[in-house]
């Protein structure tokens, strides 16, 4: 027995004959009589009295039409309670991001996002690290990770990723190779995902200082780090290209004019190829840390959270994937 037969009951009841029931049905009377009789069978009661003048409910009929409007009733008023329910959160979130880690993290966010929750849309402002943490400060994002700023008056800031500056460029001859050391074996940390060290050699920070170095102006991230392991080791910088502009930085070393010093998450940009080197500095490293935040004085609604969840989600597995070489410094 199920809802369709139940319907078909009592639109012959109702009508009190098969043949104007069918009509109404759309269905073929043979097929109709079919579905009243199986479901006689069924309950193992006669349910119509027939005759020439069309069909009379026996008192189980009587008894079963009760029942099963109100079986109807109540079926169509779960329906409507369970397409009502919410659908996921929904609405518009903002998240500002270091315009190099958008390009490896935003793609998988926004792809299982729109997946998981589609009703979810998501704004991204990518811009420089200043102006990332600036855009929060502003409240013109929603959420943000931040670069080497574990605190800001403010903003709720949590531990994110942690990647190393890797030196980049193009290496005529190998002179440059014969200068890198072999790379340690790889080690992880209990309960955390591994700071990934996928086999790239490393270089020493003095011997990076003295190559031909194409770099961006010190309003810069990376140039102030590097400008600072510069002066703490009394070394000088080979600089031959100095430019704002990210593209006109990746045009230069791309063509040979110099090497760069580069965040892990974008090695994935790099052409490959023989003379292609990249190597992870050291002697000192230049740690670059990652810090997710939001306002201090708003709580984090059910829209953003999941947007969070995603950011957090998906940046690990990059790192556990070995796409990011990095190490995953939250607290989840």
């Amino acid at each position: 027995m199920d809802l369709r037969a139940l319907r078909y009951f009592i639109a012959v009841l109702e009508a009190g004959s098969l043949s104007r029931a069918a009509g109404s049905l759309f269905v073929a009377q043979p097929a109709l009589t079919a579905q009243i009789k199986k479901l006689e069978a069924e309950l193992g009661a006669q349910l119509f009295e027939r005759s020439h003048a069309g069909v009379a409910p026996t008192p189980a009929g009587l008894q079963l039409y009760q029942d099963a409007r109100r079986l109807l009733s109540d079926a169509a008023a779960m329906r409507e309670r369970i397409q009502r329910l919410p659908l996921g959160p929904e609405g518009s979130v903002t998240v500002a991001v270091p315009f190099l880690l958008a390009s490896l993290l935003m793609g998988p966010v926004l792809t299982a996002l729109k997946q998981s929750h589609p009703r979810v849309r998501v704004f991204v402002l990518d811009d420089l690290s200043l102006m990332v943490r600036k855009a929060m400060l502003d409240r013109r994002a929603d959420v943000a990770i931040l670069v080497d700023t574990p605190h800001v008056e403010g903003l709720r800031c949590r531990p994110f990723a942690r990647e190393a500056i890797f030196l980049c460029g193009r290496d005529d001859g190998g002179t440059v190779a014969r200068l890198l050391r072999k790379p340690p074996a790889p080690r992880g940390r209990r309960g955390r995902a591994a700071p990934a060290r996928s086999g790239y050699a490393e270089i020493d920070f003095a011997v990076a200082a003295a190559q031909p170095l194409v770099l961006q102006s010190r309003r810069f991230s990376i140039r102030q780090s590097v400008e600072g392991a510069a002066a703490a080791l009394g070394v000088p910088l080979n600089i031959v290209h100095e430019h704002d502009s990210a593209r006109v930085i990746r045009s230069l070393y791309l063509s040979g004019a110099g090497f760069t010093f580069s965040p892990a998450c974008a090695l994935g940009d790099s052409p490959g190829g023989s003379d292609w080197l990249v190597a992870r500095v050291t002697r000192p490293e230049l740690p670059r840390s990652y810090t997710l935040a939001t306002v201090a004085d708003k709580p984090v609604d059910a829209l953003t959270q999941v947007v969070i969840d995603a950011l957090l989600t998906q940046a690990k597995s990059l790192i556990e994937a070995g796409r990011w070489e990095a190490e995953w410094r939250s607290r989840d």
